[in-house]
């Protein structure tokens, strides 16, 4: 149930961190932006390799709110994750998962998973088995979303994923919220992700708003990461944690009244 709908005068932002658990900076940045700034509700990715790290932050850090972040795709080209059930229409012939949700012209070939020929009863498998697990680790479960939307990416996938949100009681992602405009993509640097966030914050009006981008640091193990097309993932991911940890930033959220709420305050 949505909390607080009648209040037509108040501004509400939900600062939303993806892809928790992908890699250990990605976990390092996420609890970073929540301690130091403006991070509210994280996605974590139960089948990625630091997925348990992951949990074990969250326990130390109770006030943040988490959503499964429903996971059937496995992007970048050095590193790579697979299901936590037995589900071979959902892999390669390695045991991944495919890279992208559909095949990009630029991609090798079989490596979009609507084209794969999914078994639509492993994917339901997967989907459970990755809720259930969160929901036995972390105690503040809260919400589903889809990485890369994969797990709504048409009708009847879309169907299932909501299924498995009302059978779980939990909501899925976008209910109730209008988003922001993005940070930019990875042309922007730093400086211009804050500058940016700071103009979306003096324009946000009355509502409940989400902004959603994929926090992380200039490490070598970020700089490790990449797929065509999205090639300096550590430089654009460290400067949404930059601006996502900017004191400017929360000091005109001060000025403005908004008032930063996760989906764990949203959903009632």
């Amino acid at each position: 149930m949505l909390e607080g709908t009648n209040d037509v005068s108040r501004i509400r932002l939900i600062v939303r961190g993806d892809d928790m658990g992908s890699c250990h900076a990605a976990n390092e940045a996420c609890i970073r932006c929540y301690r130091e700034g403006i991070l509210r509700s994280v996605e974590v990715m139960v089948p990625a390799p630091w997925y348990m790290e992951a949990v074990q932050m969250l326990k130390e850090h109770p006030g943040l709110d988490m959503g499964v972040h429903l996971t059937l795709t496995s992007e970048w080209e050095g590193y790579k994750w697979g299901p936590v059930t037995h589900a071979p229409s959902l892999c390669d012939r390695r045991g991944h998962f495919l890279s992208m949700t559909s095949q990009r012209p630029d991609f090798p070939p079989g490596t979009g998973f609507l084209e794969s020929g999914y078994r639509l009863e492993e994917v339901e498998a997967e989907l459970r088995a990755q809720i259930e697990i969160a929901l036995d680790d972390i105690p503040q479960v809260s919400h589903l979303s889809s990485h890369m939307v994969t797990s709504v990416a048409t009708p009847e996938l879309r169907e299932l994923t909501e299924r498995l949100s009302r059978e779980y009681g939990l909501p899925l992602e976008h209910e109730g919220v209008q988003f922001t405009a993005g940070l930019g993509g990875q042309e922007a640097g730093a400086e211009q992700k804050e500058a940016i966030l700071l103009e979306i914050l003096n324009h946000l009006t009355p509502g409940t708003w989400l902004l959603v981008d994929h926090p992380g640091l200039n490490t070598p193990e970020m700089r490790a990461l990449g797929h065509i097309g999205y090639e300096h993932v550590a430089e654009e991911r460290a400067a949404v944690t930059h601006a996502f940890t900017s004191q400017r930033v929360v000091q005109r959220i001060r000025e403005r009244g908004i008032e930063l709420i996760s989906y764990r305050h949203l959903y009632r």
